[in-house]
């Protein structure tokens, strides 16, 4: 059995369920040097909440893919292909968000989590304050992990796998971290979990593309309506690469390549020209944020070894 398309997802659950973790460990740690610990079970049931509601979201998602998948409307399969193509752009926007705005962010987050705690304590309802300050963290990364996995239903049963390995992982390395106090260089794994991530999202534009160029050409069949403006695609212009013969990306190591880095045997120009161009800037923009937390951390430390003077 072929796993290359449980990969995408294992990566990205690992990435954002570690996020999640480290909130998580922040908030365990806080309450116990408060003293607070009787808050424990509140920060698990918030686990437990925005697990859960990342699951309902998934079975919604999916149950709405499923079943038009065996509708016999007459523009089921327009629609499938549609909202494939939209579950890619959302994906891609919210793991573009969270890839270089969380980025610029990290260094602030545990002092925002311990202030957000803080201010629950001092109410009269600071059970409910942990349970939603916890949930809230866990479902925001579940939901993006969700809708990446919607991005991903045509490929099967498989992402869903990855997606419970990588949350497996992301507890381990919360476990390594806060029980076990294990010394992990988060910068350093976040920095490669970025890069993956990059290449990962990039692939999700040549994807949606493609969603969509189906959906134009059915819809075209369908009510008889002109759409397409070229030959080999609908709306994709021509063709760049044809190698389904020397490379194709349903077998290996085609279906690694396609898993990582958006591969596919068919390419056509607008996906290359999309794909480049996101690349390039997003990749830029990622780059950029991570020099910047460098150069601060840079300037910290020096600042840090410099004599005091009057």
């Amino acid at each position: 059995m072929d796993f290359s398309s449980a990969l995408p997802t294992f990566i990205v659950t690992l990435r954002e369920g570690t996020e999640a973790a480290l909130v998580v460990g922040i908030v365990l740690a806080y309450l116990q040097k408060a003293q607070q610990t009787r808050l424990n079970s509140w920060v698990f049931a918030g686990i437990g909440a925005g697990i859960l509601g990342s699951v309902l979201v998934g079975a919604v998602f999916g149950g709405v893919m499923v079943a038009l998948a065996a509708s016999d409307q007459l523009y089921a399969p327009v629609v499938k292909q549609l909202l494939e193509a939209i579950f890619g752009v959302v994906a891609i926007i919210l793991l573009s968000w969270m890839l270089i705005w969380m980025t610029q962010q990290a260094r602030q987050m545990k002092g925002e989590v311990e202030e957000a705690i803080s201010e629950a304590l001092k109410s009269d309802r600071a059970g409910w304050g942990v349970f939603g300050l916890v949930t809230i963290a866990v479902l925001r990364e579940g939901f993006e992990t969700v809708v990446f996995i919607a991005a991903q239903f045509q490929q099967g049963w498989l992402p869903a796998v990855g997606a419970v390995a990588g949350l497996l992982g992301a507890t381990g390395i919360g476990v390594l971290l806060f029980r076990l106090g294990v010394k992990i260089n988060l910068r350093q794994f976040f920095q490669v979990m970025g890069v993956l991530l990059l290449l990962i999202v990039s692939g999700l534009v040549v994807s949606a593309l493609r969603h969509f160029d189906k959906a134009a050409a059915l819809f075209s069949q369908i009510s008889d309506t002109p759409l397409c403006f070229s030959t080999s695609s609908c709306i994709l212009g021509a063709q760049v690469w044809d190698l389904s013969q020397v490379l194709p990306d349903r077998q290996f190591p085609g279906i690694l390549l396609k898993a990582f880095f958006g591969y596919t045997q068919t390419l056509y120009v607008v996906q290359a020209v999309a794909y480049l161009v996101f690349l390039g800037i997003v990749g830029s923009l990622y780059l950029r944020s991570i020099t910047g937390i460098q150069s601060v951390s840079n300037s910290t430390q020096t600042q840090e070894k410099l004599p005091l003077t009057d």
